[in-house]
């Protein structure tokens, strides 16, 4: 049985105080998540005490939580009847809540045949602000700019307003589940990895290490044990893609700084200093490097990608800068949502 509490009357008297007396909030669950982005500023907002499943219908693939309650708490309760969030998305911390996943906006290696985190929000409840606690696709406020508004909130680490609900949808666990390694070079593993992106193999993970090549496939009995007998190669024990989601593999355990590497799909191996990581089918690449953000950022930009530090203060802006027409969007969309800026300033941008 998990611990319900609705504190969002608490939450929305400490944004109004805070409006009224025009003072920054630092939104904050388990602060598992703490480290990524700029430094957080201003009184402390803990999201914590509200929390609890409040709607949940397996038969209906639909949950509704609130933000403070911990990811491991939701995911139990999901696993209880068999079904999972399909995004997959890494705790990074014993305190993870569920506001905090959709904060961060963080998918684990499943994502590039599920879906993100924002594919599988439905609708959530919103401090804005304004001060008003909405419920959106329930209570009326029109999208700014033609966007859905609970999908905003993924990946705004708490700049656009305080999450204290959201629905999601979830989906039954894939009947079986197995995992192998594969001995080849990262440049036959790429190739091999695109061509078989066109054909029905029911992979939902891929990784290489510099070695090996990680492959996990779901689904039908039938299709996964063909998969399996056309692919070869050894057993893999399934635990391999918790650690590689939760970075607790020994390619983590490293002083030099960790980028994250967003990458267009099939982008051939890059010349990068440091050692890399391929997560996502080669989409997500992770790299341990003590080279200064605009090297390898200029290496990155040329693909088409972009790099995010995960290592706090290793690099000034963590986030990849943004150009112009895009800050323009950003700081209009903050201005609409929390126009006197109280909401984690500073946390994605300086400028936002």
């Amino acid at each position: 049985m998990t611990v319900s509490f609705d504190d969002s009357g608490q939450l929305l008297d400490q944004v109004n105080q805070a409006l009224a007396s025009n003072t920054p909030l630092r939104i904050q669950g388990g602060g598992s998540k703490a480290f990524l982005g700029r430094e957080g500023q201003g009184a402390l907002l803990d999201t914590r005490a509200h929390r609890g499943i409040v709607t949940y219908d397996p038969t209906e693939l639909v949950v509704s939580v609130r933000a403070g309650t911990p990811l491991a708490e939701l995911e139990a309760a999901l696993d209880e009847a068999n079904q999972m969030l399909p995004c997959e998305p890494p705790h990074l911390g014993e305190g993870a809540t569920v506001g905090g996943m959709i904060a961060s906006g963080l998918s684990g290696p499943r994502r590039p045949w599920s879906g993100s985190v924002r594919d599988f929000v439905l609708g959530s409840r919103i401090i804005t602000g304004h001060g008003k606690h909405l419920r959106f696709g329930g209570e009326v406020m029109k999208n700014v700019a033609g966007y859905d508004l609970s999908r905003l909130m993924a990946g705004s680490f708490g700049c656009l307003g305080v999450l204290t609900e959201v629905s999601l949808k979830v989906l039954p666990r894939p009947r079986l589940c197995r995992s192998l390694r594969i001995d080849m070079p990262v440049d036959r593993a790429l190739l091999k990895l695109a061509e078989w992106g066109q054909q029905p193999v029911p992979i939902t993970a891929a990784s290489h290490d510099g070695q090996a090549l990680h492959l996990r496939l779901e689904g039908g009995e039938g299709s996964v044990n063909a998969a399996c007998d056309r692919i070869g190669g050894e057993a893999l024990d399934a635990a391999y893609w918790a650690d590689l989601r939760e970075q607790r593999l020994g390619f983590f355990n490293d002083a030099r700084a960790l980028w994250r590497l967003s990458l267009p799909t099939n982008t051939a191996a890059l010349a990068l200093p440091g050692d890399q990581l391929i997560d996502w089918a080669g989409a997500q690449r992770w790299l341990k490097s003590d080279a200064d953000a605009e090297t390898i950022r200029a290496i990155v930009s040329e693909v088409g990608g972009h790099a995010t530090c995960f290592t706090a203060g290793a690099a000034v802006s963590p986030f990849q800068p943004l150009a112009e027409p895009l800050l323009r969007y950003h700081r209009q969309l903050k201005a609409a949502l929390d126009p006197q800026g109280i909401f984690n300033p500073g946390r994605l941008y300086s400028e936002v």
